[in-house]
Parts: structure tokens; C-alpha cells; sequence
């Protein structure tokens, strides 16, 4: 119920947003959360890593796939808060630092309210790493591959 709950908000957050981001760097922004969070979660959640189960069960059960979903919205608020606010210079360090550090703390919420179970000596701090990987390259891309297209034509 929780995964829906933030999969709804999530969704009407982006509908809500005023358009700024192009077509396709909005796609981008939506499939690099789904995309970064599914990948990362069947190489530490699966064998022979088995760090955390998702949701109440250590199967990967249909209903887990709706649950990458969630990432979405992250990943396309993120670039757009760059973007809607012209973060750049060495004020993205601080703005990857504070998006990693909600991150971090969305991973404990989402572990005290039963969508990750950690196991094996997994701790949060852990993610910490992940977290600054993923979203400096969802930024790096971001800038290299759609924000010139943004630039020269605006949103669509």
C-alpha cells in the first residue's frame, strides 16, 4: 500500500510540475530512476550478494516490478529542481550531497515501514556510495546528452 501511496504522489508531482524539460529529457529523467533503482536492486538484493529483500518477501513477487516505479519521480524531480533553479558550478557538489542525503533518509523510512529488509550486515551508510554514483551520472548524461537540446529549442 505504501509503494502505491508514493507511486500516486509521486506521479501527480510530475503532472503538477509546469513543463520544463523536453520530451525526451523527461523520459530520460523518469527511466534513469526506474532503470538505476532495478539495477541496483537485483545485483545487492539477489544472490550471491542477498543484502535486503523488497517488500514482505525474499522472492521477487509481480507486484515487486511496481515497485521501481517509485524511483521515477525522483529521478525527474531531481533533474528539474537542477534545471528549474540553474544549479551549476560547485553548487551541484552540495545539491548531489543533499539529494543523496534524502535519499538516505527515504531508504530508512522505506526499511521502518517494510518495503526494504536489510540483511547480512547491510546498513544504509552503504548506500551512500550508490547514491552519489547514480546521480552524478544521471546529471552527467543529463547535461552531455539532453540539456543541449534544451537549451537550443526549450521545453516541448
Amino acid at each position: 500500500m505504501v509503494v502505491l501511496g508514493m507511486i500516486i504522489i509521486g506521479g501527480l508531482i510530475v503532472m503538477v510540475l509546469p513543463k520544463i524539460l523536453s520530451k525526451a529529457s523527461t523520459v530520460f529523467s523518469l527511466l534513469f530512476g526506474v532503470t538505476t533503482g532495478l539495477m541496483f536492486d537485483h545485483t545487492l538484493a539477489a544472490p550471491p550478494l542477498d543484502l535486503y529483500d523488497v517488500n514482505d518477501q525474499a522472492i521477487y513477487q509481480t507486484f515487486d516490478m511496481f515497485s521501481y516505479l517509485m524511483y521515477a519521480p525522483f529521478g525527474y524531480i531531481f533533474i528539474y529542481i537542477y534545471r528549474r533553479f540553474n544549479i551549476t558550478g560547485w553548487k551541484v557538489i552540495p545539491y548531489i550531497l543533499g539529494w543523496s542525503a534524502l535519499a538516505i533518509l527515504v531508504e530508512v523510512w522505506a526499511i521502518k515501514v517494510g518495503i526494504f529488509h536489510f540483511k547480512n550486515g547491510y546498513r544504509s551508510s552503504y548506500s551512500i556510495p550508490i547514491y552519489l554514483l547514480v546521480q552524478s551520472v544521471q546529471l552527467f548524461l543529463y547535461r552531455k546528452v539532453f540539456m543541449p537540446h534544451d537549451d537550443d529549442k526549450g521545453a516541448n
